[in-house]
């Protein structure tokens, strides 16, 4: 059996030496650089893995994701008894966590407005306000939403989370589920999507979500590209019911020439660097999994099909 990795090639090399370290019994090849029999392909690690993945490796067992998210793999191509697992590492958690603290401190404190107007040769006062005066929601409680939560508390914003299921988070009011959707919603001031992009949350950041906000909110995806509903973001910032937002993900990537949100006021765009995948933290992460593949033991972050995460 083989161990295939598909992507770049500076993280292959760094990762070929690991597994050569921690898994030895298990040969690593990588995509297009080394040889490899496509029938002893047993598991896969890829970003963008082709949509003909199965015919091409009949014996696939298992598809790592080398980032935290899956939606980017073809999922609906793959059959059922192909287990699927996402990349769950501290340097993503950390990363995703200083993003959403540099980017609530930034709309907290009106740097959208302040650069518009130093970009105006203008030297503009706006009253400005303590964290503990400023509530923030926090779209998705998984490891990163968790994450993102810990790092804000010490800030001393008022912190609230939603997400599908319930949890219990000290220092947080949750919500869980459509029934509290509207109320989460209704109390906060920055939001914060940072969900798996599922059949269910998929254009979940449109104009609706935004008018049940309220008033001079801000929003902040660092989720999926595919949460958001560009246009209704675009006439909720110029109607003034939103006042700001920050985005590192955008449906596509890269975005066009000319498109809106390079050039709008009230819009900070940041190109998909919330959080990256580290080659050689990373790799140690992969390697541990496929050990614990190896042993029969469960997988850390192996995704729910049924689910989505």
């Amino acid at each position: 059996m083989t161990f295939l990795y598909h992507g770049m090639e500076a993280r292959g090399a760094v990762w070929a030496e690991i597994f050569a370290t921690r898994v030895p019994q298990l040969p690593f090849r990588r995509w297009g650089i080394d040889a490899v029999d496509p029938a002893t392909v047993k598991y896969l690690a890829a970003w963008n893995a082709p949509a003909d993945v199965i015919a091409q490796f009949p014996n696939l067992e298992v598809l790592f994701s080398v980032g935290a998210g899956i939606d980017q793999l073809p999922l609906a191509a793959l059959p059922p008894q192909v287990r699927v697992v996402r990349m769950v590492e501290q340097g993503i958690i950390t990363g995703m966590a200083e993003y959403v603290a540099m980017a609530c401190l930034a709309l907290h404190r009106d740097l959208p407005f302040f650069i518009t107007e130093q970009r105006a040769g203008r030297w503009s006062y706006r009253h400005t306000r303590l964290a503990a005066e400023t509530r923030i929601g926090i779209m998705g409680l998984g490891e990163l939403g968790k994450a993102a939560l810990e790092m804000l508390k010490p800030l001393g914003f008022a912190l609230s989370g939603w997400s599908r299921s319930a949890h219990e988070i000290p220092g947080v009011e949750c919500f869980a589920g459509a029934a509290g959707f509207d109320a989460f919603l209704a109390q906060a001031n920055i939001f914060v999507c940072l969900l798996p992009l599922t059949e269910q949350t998929r254009g979940i950041l449109c104009r609706d979500t935004f008018a049940k906000m309220p008033s001079g909110s801000a929003v902040i995806n660092a989720g999926r590209g595919g949460h958001l509903v560009a246009d209704d973001l675009i006439a909720m910032l110029d109607s003034g019911h939103l006042r700001a937002a920050m985005l590192d993900v955008t449906e596509p990537e890269p975005l066009p020439d000319g498109h809106p949100f390079y050039c709008h006021p009230a819009i900070f765009l940041t190109p998909h660097v919330a959080a990256e995948t580290r080659h050689t933290t990373a790799g140690g992460v992969l390697a541990d999994n496929v050990l614990r593949l190896l042993a029969g033991d469960p997988l850390l972050g192996e995704v729910d099909r049924t689910r989505g995460y």
